[in-house]
């Protein structure tokens, strides 16, 4: 039997992603939409499992592909607990863990077990590659200034981490002997510093760190408890107006920073000055993180989707560029970054993790 195939699955809110590699190349790649209606006859996120996981063998059948071919499936990894970054081997404690929602329900935590399903029907390993709840963090960046709140390591994982190698593999350096700042420039961003390839810092990209595209970054704290109690406002209207209405949405009616360029570029002054402070506050958390390793950097990475703007990223280089040499690596491939993990471990680069052996 030829099993030369890798399956990687990453399940969305509303849509499942997923692609076929032979060894690095990514031979197929499909985006499955789900109707909401059919997603709203389950209660729980993991209740969709079997939906799923069904949709996803079907199109393995419709494009002539058998599960008997692969020789791994890994899935999108989910809110798991806190653990170090890695490829790990799905094994019955995680997906328990992944069904009861440890650190809360996420379409990210059936990424795991629909792989664990495919690959055990074929008697092969399934894995997770850096999933959201990677926690490397340092005690002391912790401490948040009030004891009830611990600052939590909740960041762009995947993308960081599969960048990182990249590299590390351009400067023909392991990614356990560099010292970097990579700032992920997305619909949320996430800042960085890896420190001999271990994140032990990051701005939560959901409450803290630079406003983004849909996010609001971090705020006067007084002025948000006047709000909170003023009474103008409900606990969901907050919540959108931190994550989802913030940001460039909330000042420019756009979260697409393509088309805040074309208004800059149509004269739009106000515009440039949003798009300008976007960036300004970015370089701010790229200086903060840079202090973090006291200086000793051997690059900053500039990452996601929004570092294809070359108008943001010259902005940032102009404001620290003094730091280190600045590396653009724009955009983010997930499927790939699961295909490149798998293969470290295939190809024993790197140790497969055991989750209970790692928690």
């Amino acid at each position: 039997m030829n099993r030369e195939y890798v399956l990687a699955i990453n399940p969305g809110s509303t849509s499942t992603k997923v692609a076929i590699f032979k060894n690095r190349e990514n031979v197929l790649q499909k985006n499955l939409s789900h109707a909401p209606e059919e997603l709203d006859r389950f209660g729980k996120i993991t209740d969709q499992f079997e939906y799923r996981k069904n949709i996803i063998i079907d199109w393995l059948k419709g494009e002539g592909y058998k599960t008997s071919s692969l020789r791994a499936v890994v899935g999108r990894g989910g809110l798991l607990k806190p653990i170090p970054s890695g490829t790990y081997k799905v094994t019955d404690a995680m997906i328990d863990d992944l069904e009861i929602g440890v650190q809360g329900e996420h379409a990210s935590n059936l990424g795991g077990i629909i792989a664990k399903s495919i690959g055990d029907v074929e008697g092969i390993d399934s894995y997770i590659v850096d999933p959201v709840a990677v926690d490397e963090f340092e005690d002391v960046a912790r401490i948040s200034g009030i004891p009830d709140i611990e600052r939590r390591s909740l960041l762009h994982a995947l993308n960081i981490k599969a960048v990182a190698h990249n590299v590390a593999k351009e400067m023909g350096k392991k990614v356990d002997k560099l010292n970097l700042v990579v700032a992920h420039l997305g619909g949320g961003i996430s800042i960085v510093p890896l420190k001999k390839g271990k994140m032990i810092d990051t701005n939560n990209a959901n409450e803290m760190g630079p406003f983004s595209p849909e996010r609001s970054g971090g705020l006067p704290v007084g002025h948000i408890v006047k709000m909170c109690f003023s009474g103008d406002y409900t606990h969901e209207e907050i919540k959108k107006k931190i994550r989802g209405k913030g940001g460039l949405v909330a000042y420019l009616g756009t979260n697409d920073a393509r088309e805040v360029v074309k208004m800059i570029e149509n004269g739009d002054e106000r515009a440039k000055l949003i798009f300008e402070a976007m960036g300004y506050q970015i370089a701010k958390e790229i200086g903060a993180m840079a202090a973090v390793l006291s200086g000793d950097i051997d690059a900053i990475v500039l990452t996601g989707g929004i570092a294809y703007s070359k108008m943001l990223t010259d902005y940032i280089k102009d404001m620290v560029g003094f730091i280190a040499p600045i590396i653009l690596q724009p955009g983010e491939d997930e499927m790939r970054a699961l295909n490149e993990g798998v293969l470290r471990v295939l190809s024993r680069e790197e140790q497969v993790k055991i989750y209970e052996d790692e928690v």
